[in-house]
């Protein structure tokens, strides 16, 4: 078993769960940061996470939601203090309703995780941060202590399966909600490159382009919040053209951005686009959450081979970023 003690301190009101792992540092690291592989961990078995947003960074939030034998939902939202790769990040747990925003009803926890090469792998030290000694029964009452025990043990499997996650793989859409979809791939190159291949028209031209056969002649890029944006692409040789604009909502460089997204011409509805940078082993984690309008939007789209011109994309774009950008 993973974890190798558990200290309580009545006096400073902790927790501190110490695990040690076979796997080393940055594999560890690595699997709390990549939301593909948090939530294959993080609660226990009968209740599996889904992380609707993860912003491993300072300032950066993270949402996901837990999902019962019956079909109860549990929410909750990580506040990130702090980020310190790959050696520390301080996050404040709370619940959180369907939208992400906090429960001011229940207790929240501040977590400390801290991370350590060992001679044989790695070390993981949890601590957890209490208020009061009612706050820290209440949690404890709740199933906290032996959650976390679960969620240490199902790390093993995540930490021995690298090959799911690695840099080779391609573009995967996954199945969040009935009203959003996850498409996520490793780009070979730094955040700040990805960011800009993002941000840069010239830059986007080039390989933001789908399958072959397709140029894009209109690239306007929208560079601060509340400007819109229009792409617009053609079919090589023929007058098919088609395209989408949108508002950016969010931006937080390099780390995140937060568009709408409509097609041009078409009266469907807006999606919005939530798009996460994060530094992982091997590049950077590229992670887009769609939201859509309801179960048939999001059905018709994936039908329409949306992941495998996304990969084609970003085949492009593995290649562009270490040559061009560096």
């Amino acid at each position: 078993m993973p974890v190798t003690s558990v200290e309580k301190d009545l006096d400073q009101l902790t927790i501190t769960i110490v695990a040690d792992f076979t796997a080393p540092l940055h594999r560890l690291w690595d699997a709390y940061t990549d939301p593909r592989q948090l939530e294959r961990f993080w609660g226990p078995p009968s209740y599996p996470a889904k992380f609707l947003r993860h912003d491993a960074v300072a300032g950066g939030r993270s949402v996901y939601v837990m999902t019962g034998p019956e079909g109860d939902a549990h929410y909750g939202c990580w506040d990130w203090t702090s980020a310190d790769a790959p050696n520390a990040f301080e996050v404040l747990d709370r619940f959180a309703n369907e939208a992400g925003e906090p429960n001011p009803d229940l207790p929240a926890t501040r977590m400390d995780f801290a991370f350590e090469a060992t001679t044989d792998g790695s070390r993981l030290s949890t601590t957890a941060h209490f208020d009061s000694l009612e706050q820290m029964q209440q949690l404890l009452d709740m199933g906290m202590l032996e959650g976390t025990r679960e969620a240490m043990v199902q790390i093993d499997a995540v930490l021995a399966d690298l090959a799911a996650f690695s840099a080779d793989r391609g573009a995967e859409a996954q199945v969040l909600s009935d009203t959003q979809v996850r498409v996520a791939r490793v780009i070979r190159g730094t955040v700040d490159q990805v960011w800009r291949a993002h941000t840069d028209a010239a830059l986007m031209q080039r390989w933001l382009l789908g399958p072959d056969g397709w140029s894009m002649p209109v690239c306007e890029v929208a560079t601060a919040v509340g400007d819109h944006y229009r792409y617009e692409w053609q079919r090589d040789g023929g007058d098919e053209r088609f395209g989408f604009t949108g508002e950016l909502l969010e931006s937080d460089e390099p780390y995140r951005a937060v568009t709408t997204e409509s097609m041009i011409g078409m009266d469907f509805p807006a999606t919005l686009n939530e798009l996460t940078l994060t530094a992982v082993e091997g590049g950077t984690l590229l992670a887009l959450v769609i939201t859509y309008a309801n179960l048939e939007q999001r059905d018709a789209v994936l039908a329409t081979g949306m992941t495998d011109g996304m990969e084609a994309s970003y085949r492009r774009l593995d290649g562009l970023v270490q040559p061009t950008l560096a």
